[in-house]
């Protein structure tokens, strides 16, 4: 008994073979076979609502707020009066304007009936004289022109006619002057001046007129108020806003599409608004905007999902993602979405594809994703082959697995 004890030792080291390799571990992997399908193809982005429409409602004059029509969260009508302010100097101005407009009316009128001065009277008679001697002179003159034909004056009566006919005609053309520059300076320009001085007041009266309605704070859309920033008794002022007006009847999602797939977007496609708890659930659109610039700090484009929103469910700052209809594909190769790990803001990314001995391995991938879960294969997997979809993070290249279960 006691030979056997080193036959027994030398056999148990033999059987430890120090160059044994350990077996490898087998992993339990959820799989899914990639398979061919029509599918609607879809370009998802963040995005955020905004109103169709949004105003701050500033005073046009630096005065105190007399009264608050509104509170915040109020629904109101274009026109609707929303504050009032400190009116009462405006008041004065336009009392003062509009009585100045009444004496520019009556001076205006006053003018007009007193275009006929005693001195224009005066110089219509004396060209009415002037006309007259004019006349007799030329009268005198053919007279003693004759007579001298005949031979029976002598030359110095004819001189003297000729002479008496020139004196008559400059002061008929004297008169004449004299008229004609006091009816202007009595008549026209008096009248003008007058009428300038009822444009300048009444212009000066719709100034104050719109300064008086200014004190009025008046909402230019319909919408319902979001902010109220100031109370009565604050002063109100022209760079301050009182209120925030939005109207919401209409949402904009302004998504922010990477720059890659933003030139598959174009106006009048469908889009459909949706939120990550899905507590709101999803509301359709149509895109209204495509960007034509690119942000250079994101490389996005942005791009706008017009909703109508009657129901007002939709406020606005919710986060959420915009997914737009851009197309069909048919024999596309399909996999759900969790068999591809994207790389962040890219197309590409990777997968686990399973060979027949059940090895894993890693490949390189390039996908779209689409509706219900799945993602478009574009490049990298065949229809028929088999991929990862659970199971399989930090999984290394190699790796033995086993199905717990197959999905479709």
């Amino acid at each position: 008994m006691k030979r056997l004890f080193p036959v027994l030792t030398v056999f148990l080291v033999g059987c430890t073979h120090p160059e044994e390799a350990p077996p490898k571990p087998m992993v339990t992997v959820k799989v899914a076979r990639a398979e061919t399908a029509d599918v609607q193809l879809t370009i998802q982005a963040p995005a955020t609502i905004f109103p169709r429409e949004q105003a701050n409602i500033s005073a046009r004059t630096t005065a105190p707020i007399l009264n608050l029509k509104v509170r915040k969260g109020d629904t109101i009508t274009a026109g609707q009066v929303l504050a009032l302010i400190e009116s009462r100097d405006v008041e004065a101005q336009h009392a003062e304007a509009t009585a100045n407009v009444a004496d520019a009316e009556a001076t205006l009128q006053k003018t007009s009936a007193g275009t006929v001065p005693a001195d224009v009277e005066r110089a219509r008679g004396q060209l009415q004289s002037a006309e007259a001697a004019r006349s007799q002179a030329q009268k005198n003159y053919d007279r003693r022109k004759d007579l001298f034909s005949q031979g029976a004056i002598p030359n110095r009566d004819l001189l003297a006619s000729e002479t008496e006919l020139s004196q008559a005609k400059t002061a008929y053309d004297v008169a004449k002057r004299t008229l004609d520059l006091l009816e202007q300076q009595s008549g026209k320009t008096d009248v003008r001046i007058a009428e300038s001085r009822v444009q300048q007041a009444k212009a000066r009266q719709a100034l104050t007129a719109a300064q008086l309605q200014f004190t009025e704070l008046r909402s230019p859309l319909n919408g319902t108020i979001t902010e109220q920033f100031m109370y009565p008794g604050d002063m109100a002022k022209p760079d301050l806003p009182v209120f925030t007006v939005m109207d919401l009847s209409v949402a904009i999602a302004r998504a922010q599409v990477p720059e890659s797939d933003a030139r598959r977007i174009a106006r009048g496609q469908p889009c459909v608004f949706s939120t990550p708890d899905q507590l709101r659930g999803s509301a359709k659109g149509t895109i209204t905007i495509v960007n034509q610039a690119v942000d250079p700090a994101r490389r996005t484009v942005e791009v706008w999902c017009e909703i109508p929103n009657p129901q007002r469910s939709l406020k606005a700052g919710v986060f959420g993602s915009v997914t737009v209809s851009v197309g069909k594909a048919d024999h596309a190769v399909v996999l759900p979405d969790s068999a591809v790990q994207f790389k962040e803001g890219s197309s590409k990314g990777t997968a686990l594809v399973i060979d027949q001995q059940h090895v894993a391995h890693v490949r390189e991938v390039e996908a779209t994703p689409i509706a219900g879960g799945k993602v478009q294969v574009l490049h990298g997997i065949e229809a028929g082959e088999t991929a990862v979809i659970e199971g399989g993070y930090g999984l290394p290249d190699g790796t033995q697995v086993t199905f717990a279960e197959a999905k479709r």
